[in-house]
Parts: structure tokens; sequence; C-alpha cells
């Protein structure tokens, strides 16, 4: 019983402070932008900060040039509980600065996550602001676009336990497609006012469908 109050402690403590979009795994960025539906898959392990355990994602992306929105679901299941952590949410990417002349990307990024009560925690919802900067590479034939990404998340818990808090983070990755095909990772660092860095690393697989520029 004892061991259990403990986990529930914890898992509490650590869910009302990690306030990237979808809990337990990084905040997923591309720059640069593009046309057409990016479906991924998404797997992220938690640092022992965060609250270790596993993360799985989806997500879909749909590029219109300039704007890039993305509606995706994410389940974590902390190590030591009893249920996962299930997020719904979207966000809406802005490209600033860049395109095929400029080897350069800027854009600004926002969004908001849903996480569903679990392990006898409250509802939470994020809220995240960033700025992303890329350096996509000219390789023939293969796209690799590193990147940076730093920013505000914001979290709000529900209920009589409510809280909010506003944290700095940053995320470093990079997206490599060879065709239709890819693969994106990122490590996700999270600054905590009154506690220890948060740590995420996540890396998954995409695959990008062409649409018609007029659509």
């Amino acid at each position: 019983m004892k061991r259990a109050v403990v986990t529930l402690v914890f898992v509490l403590a650590v869910t009302a402070e990690a306030a990237a979009q979808w809990p337990g795994e990084p905040v997923w960025n591309s720059p640069k932008g593009g046309t057409g539906l990016t479906i991924s898959g998404d797997y992220a392990k938690p640092d022992s900060n965060y609250g270790k355990g596993h993360t799985w994602g989806g997500r879909a992306a749909l590029g219109l040039g300039t704007m890039t929105v993305t509606a995706g679901v994410a389940s974590w299941k902390p190590e030591g509980a009893t249920q996962s952590f299930t997020s719904v949410g979207a966000n809406a990417a802005f490209r600033l600065i860049g395109g095929s002349l400029l080897p350069v990307a800027v854009n600004l990024q926002v969004g908001a996550a849903r996480t569903d009560s679990a392990n006898a925690t409250p509802a939470s919802t994020r809220v995240i602001g960033a700025v992303g900067f890329s350096v996509p590479l000219p390789t023939p034939g293969l796209s690799i676009e590193p990147f940076f990404s730093p920013g505000l998340r914001h979290t709000s818990v529900s209920g009589s336990l409510g809280t909010s808090q506003t944290e700095f983070g940053y995320a470093i990755g990079a997206n490599v497609s060879l065709g239709t095909l890819g693969v994106h990772l990122a490590y996700d660092k999270e600054k905590q006012k009154n506690g220890p860095s948060l740590g995420v690393f996540g890396i998954g697989a995409h695959v990008d469908i062409h649409l018609p520029l007029g659509m």
C-alpha cells in the first residue's frame, strides 16, 4: 500500500510538470514545412526525472505551403503506473522564412493537447508556443532537415488540485526523408523552476502523400 501511495504521488507530480504538448513525447517540428499529407508514427522514452516508461503516438499533418496543421494522439505509461495517460491535441506551424531559394527556415508553432485523467490524477491541458530554426541540407535524393525549436510550455491541471505553470524548453532533432518515406528523431529538454529538468528522446517513421498545390 505504501509503495502504491508513493508511486501515485510521484506520477501526480511528474504529470503536473511535464508540459510538452503530448506528455511523454518531444515537441515535434519541421520549420521548412511543405505541401501534402504526412502520416507519422512515434515512439518516445522519457528519462528518470520525467517518469520513465514508454510513449506511443500517431500524427497526421497537412502542409499548405507556409502553414502546416497537425492533429495527433499519444499514450504514455510512466514506470510504476497502472494506467496510461492518453492525450489528444493539435497544432499549427507558420513558416516565416524559408523555401526553395533560401538555405534556412524559421517558423512559429502553437499547439495544445488535452490529457485524460488516469492513475487518480486529474485531467490536464498543455499549451505550447515555440519558434523553430532549421537548415535543410543539400543532399541529392535525400532530404535532411536538422532543427532547433525553443519555446514556452504552459500546463493547467483540472480539479481541486488544479495548478497552472509555465516553463521553458527546447527540442533539437532532424527530419530525414527518402522519397515518400522518412524517419524523424528529437531530444526534448524542459527546465523546471522547482525541480530537475525533464528530458525525453523520441524517434519515429513517416510517409508523405503528395497533394496538388491548388487544394
